[in-house]
């Protein structure tokens, strides 16, 4: 008996005692995993999915996490100034022995399914990120609450107050707040000294 399973964006054809070399996988070496998109049971009596097999499934153990035969892209540029450049990559990869394919019932295995995300180790630093931004999204209406009419100084028209609200300066005490190498960064709209000391004026009341 054989089956054809997808992993990784590429289909296999495998049957027990197989080794297998596919995209990483997030398991340690030992586990036992559960491939659960079968397109194809072969044997006696065939049966293709639509697209998957329901409740068939493919078991495997981890053996390593590998690393593929190196890539070498070269470019050269005959033309700009004879440049060139030469990249190597070594695709991470996961070597696993097919151990059982299973016609019905994988769903009810209690086997842990093979994904190709990253191991929770490394996961962790992501998971991180939408909370940060979730802070950020909660300070930004106190910074909108106390925007102030920039338009009031000398030479500040609309388009460079909307151009100085997306570079984050929004009231008079955000531009008098602004030290020579923030103004220096600024490259949406080119920040006057008289419009920092107006808006120093304009901050006290």
């Amino acid at each position: 008996m054989f089956a054809v399973l997808k992993t990784g964006g590429k289909q296999y054809k495998v049957q027990a005692g197989d080794i297998l070399r596919v995209e990483k996988l997030a398991a340690d070496a030992g586990e036992t995993v559960q491939f659960n998109d079968v397109l194809m049971l072969g044997g006696n009596a065939p049966v293709v999915g639509a697209p998957f097999v329901a409740g068939a499934g493919v078991q495997a153990e981890v053996i390593e996490q590998i690393k593929g035969d190196k890539v070498i892209n070269f470019v050269k540029r005959r033309r700009k100034h004879s440049s060139k450049r030469t990249v190597g990559h070594r695709q991470k990869l996961t070597l696993v022995k097919i151990t059982d394919i299973l016609a019905s019932g994988a769903d009810k295995s209690g086997i842990k399914a093979a994904t190709g995300s990253a191991p929770a180790g490394e996961a962790a630093p992501v998971a991180k990120k939408p909370a940060k931004k979730a802070e950020a999204k909660a300070k930004a209406p106190a910074v909108a609450a106390a925007a102030d009419d920039l338009t009031q100084l000398t030479g500040v028209g609309p388009a460079a107050a909307k151009k100085l609200a997306e570079a984050g300066i929004e009231s008079f005490a955000a531009l008098a707040a602004l030290s020579d190498d923030q103004i220096a960064a600024i490259e949406t709209v080119k920040v006057k000294p008289e419009w920092v000391e107006q808006a120093k004026d304009l901050a006290k009341g």
